[in-house]
């Protein structure tokens, strides 16, 4: 017993021809073997084609919800009557769908678009903070140069398949009380090609493509992330006979830096001081993504004190200007003395007294909070 329509389309038996006609479109979209990826696709699709062309037509539905799925065949993969290809009913309800490049008027016999390809890349910190052009390394399915991808030796020609007369698909009628079925397939002989090969090209088998070890130039942006994905247009792997080539997809690794890290726009840095240098100040260098800068440190610096290095940062992806570089200060206690260094923090000791202070105060990780403005 094959699937009840109403569950393939997702509807309630009530459901308008309205409901049932947006429940296609969505199913419709989704299993294309055009644009879908799911492994069943094809199959997925004609059953979502023969639920809608049952129960789109008043008639044909009223005699579906007599008989139910126990109508001999079960109605699965047949034309109610009008022999029409699934693919028909699919232009019929999207019409000329531009921003899907057309598909809505796709033959399943047609040439097929080029396959998308993916890699990765591994780039540096300073690259994905200031753009870089880096070569990708792919192997690609392409049209064979030697027959021009229609597998047949150079000097002969293709023919015409004498099983589906070129259509790429064969329909076999029945006649039952219900009126007549027609059950369309590909075509087993030229799996849909609508034409057959005598004499294959010595190249490619007669396959009609090849594969290609290429290199690929990627031009990656300034201001990149570590994960983002550049698209390539036509760089994927070619049509058939014509068809337009697929894209490469080339996301981005970027390696954890020695010590800065990424917040956003923003550049953090961590460094440590000493207690001299806290409690007196001092002028110290810090690295940036530009070299060196000098920033003052002013006397009494606390640790986790942090200071802005305005338009230092990561430059903005889509639009002008840069984060800025954020350094955070720690202030390091020293673990061993010498002699003289512990008369010395003994003689500040005793000016210092013993008496603790309990002040309330932003913790250091509020403290990094507020400086990125979270």
């Amino acid at each position: 017993m094959n699937k009840d329509y109403y569950e393939v389309l997702g509807v309630p038996r009530e459901a308008s021809q309205e409901e049932i006609k947006r429940a296609y479109r969505q199913l419709a979209r989704k299993y294309h073997p055009d644009v879908s990826t799911e492994a069943d696709a094809e199959e997925r699709f004609k059953e979502v084609n023969a639920a809608y062309e049952a129960l789109s037509d008043p008639e044909k539905r009223s005699m579906y919800d007599r008989f139910g799925t126990d109508v001999p065949n079960g109605f699965g993969g047949f034309d109610f009557g009008g022999g029409r290809d699934p693919f028909d009913i699919f232009a019929e309800v999207f019409g000329n769908l531009g921003g899907f490049g057309g598909f809505g008027q796709a033959s399943r016999s047609g040439p097929r678009r080029g396959s998308d390809l993916r890699t990765v890349i591994e780039i540096t910190f300073e690259e994905a903070a200031f753009g870089v052009e880096k070569e990708v390394d792919i192997q690609r399915q392409e049209v064979c140069p030697t027959c021009g991808g229609s597998g047949a030796e150079p000097g002969t020609s293709a023919e015409q398949c004498p099983e589906c007369h070129g259509a790429g698909q064969v329909r076999h009628a029945q006649r039952t009380f219900l009126g007549s079925f027609v059950n369309i397939v590909t075509c087993p002989r030229c799996n849909g090609k609508g034409t057959i090969v005598t004499k294959p090209c010595h190249e490619c088998n007669g396959q009609g493509h090849v594969y290609r070890r290429r290199r690929i130039k990627v031009a990656i942006p300034a201001g990149v992330d570590d994960g983002v994905t550049i698209r390539l247009a036509g760089q994927g792997e070619q049509g058939e006979r014509g068809a337009p080539s697929g894209n490469l997809y080339v996301t981005l690794s970027v390696k954890p830096h020695a010590y800065f890290k990424r917040h956003n726009n923003d550049v953090i840095l961590e460094m440590q001081i000493n207690v001299a240098q806290a409690a007196l100040g001092d002028s110290v260098k810090v690295p940036t993504l530009e070299g060196e800068r000098q920033i003052t440190v002013p006397a009494g610096t606390q640790s986790g004190a942090i200071f802005r290095l305005r338009n230092l940062g990561i430059p903005f992806l889509r639009g002008n200007g840069r984060g800025d570089q954020l350094i955070i200060v720690q202030v390091a206690i020293p673990t061993r003395l010498s002699a003289h260094q512990k008369e010395l923090f003994q003689e500040l000791a005793s000016t210092l007294g013993t008496e603790v202070v309990i002040e309330e105060k932003l913790g250091f990780v509020d403290r990094v909070k507020e400086a990125l403005g979270l």
